[in-house]
């Protein structure tokens, strides 16, 4: 299983980000080793097809089926509802690629 955290320096929701993703994965009893990816610039985010930071990723896809595919990158914060990436929805990726 491929985990990707990828961020801007300064990101306030970086390393929270990446300690619950880590959590979960040890409470879901999953070993899966997290890369942590830094965007540095706009041209950076447009060839990560980057929608803010911090996005986390499983296998390649977005844990939110609604941003795959989407075209539209920017160099800025991401926007989850509470501040950071739910724990419901990183626990649905987790089984949505242990499922492919």
């Amino acid at each position: 299983m491929n985990i990707e955290v990828l961020y801007f320096d300064g990101c306030p929701n970086h390393l929270p980000a990446a300690e619950r993703v880590r959590a979960i994965l040890r409470q879901e009893g999953v070993v899966a080793e997290i890369l942590e990816i830094e965007v540095k610039d706009e041209s950076a985010a447009k060839a990560f097809a980057f929608p803010g930071s911090p996005t986390v990723r499983i296998n390649g896809l977005d844990i939110d089926p609604a941003l795959r595919g989407s075209v539209e990158a920017g160099f800025a914060c991401r926007r989850y509802p509470g501040g950071l990436p739910s724990e419901e929805m990183i626990r649905a990726a987790l089984r949505e690629a242990h499922a492919q």
